[in-house]
């Protein structure tokens, strides 16, 4: 029976589809706790997700260049997500005109400082060079901070992953931490979740508020911009580039 079994195993691994199908039911389950735990934070539907698959992962001993042969087919998807959020931001052009200056002030803020303090805390820590370049984009959502990485010579996968738990970190904790700090306003709390969680603290931000959540794609898609332009010249002062 056991045998059996592990033959059954070898024919699905060999197609795809069954990681892309995988993912989208782990999902799925992690949705259902969410709800059914009234949608704490702490039960966050990706971090959820994330630990069933690596759990599946460990366990059949699959490596994770196989595991994306299958999800790159999510990972396509999270381009046009991105563009989609730009439906919930033209209700609030209004509000987003009027403070114009101050939104622009603070990403380049947000932006400079998740660059600064994740390289500088790396770098007093002692990792490598390369390390320090995949860690620089973290807080930009996972297609932009890979193909930053790649460009910069860092690690692109180490970046996806480093992307990944800065998200769910930022969903968990971020409209707390928020609150604790005296931020009560919607739209800043979603633009300074969308600045440093991307897109896992968006759709955390939806959850509150739909006007968060139009202000959390805003400081999302304006980091991703503002850590383009702004990541060579700081890597170069720190001197991590040429």
């Amino acid at each position: 029976m056991t045998a059996r079994l592990g033959e059954i195993w070898v024919y699905l691994a060999q197609s795809p589809l069954l990681w892309l199908a995988a993912t989208v039911a782990a999902y799925a389950i992690a949705d259902a706790i969410h709800r059914r735990l009234g949608r704490h934070a702490a039960a966050n539907p990706v971090l959820v997700a994330v630990s069933i698959l690596l759990g599946v992962l460990y366990a059949s001993g699959t490596d994770y260049a196989v595991y994306f042969d299958g999800a790159q087919f999510v990972h396509f998807l999270l381009g046009p997500a991105t563009v989609a959020l730009a439906v919930p931001l033209q209700r609030e052009m209004a509000r987003v005109r009027a403070r114009a200056i101050p939104l622009s002030l603070a990403v380049l803020a947000g932006s400079a400082t998740a660059i600064v303090t994740a390289v500088g805390t790396a770098w007093l820590l002692g990792a490598s060079r390369p390390t320090l370049v995949s860690l620089a984009p973290k807080s930009t959502t996972t297609p932009i901070a890979m193909g930053i990485a790649e460009k910069l010579g860092g690690l692109p996968s180490l970046t996806a992953a480093l992307v990944i738990l800065t998200g769910i970190l930022g969903a968990v904790a971020g409209p707390a931490v928020l609150r604790r700090v005296g931020v009560r306003d919607a739209a800043a709390t979603g633009f300074a979740m969308g600045v440093a969680s991307h897109g896992i603290g968006t759709a955390r931000a939806f959850q509150l508020d739909e006007r968060a959540g139009a202000f959390s794609g805003l400081g999302m898609g304006l980091n991703a911009l503002v850590t383009s332009l702004i990541l060579p010249a700081i890597l170069r002062l720190l001197g991590l580039w040429i």
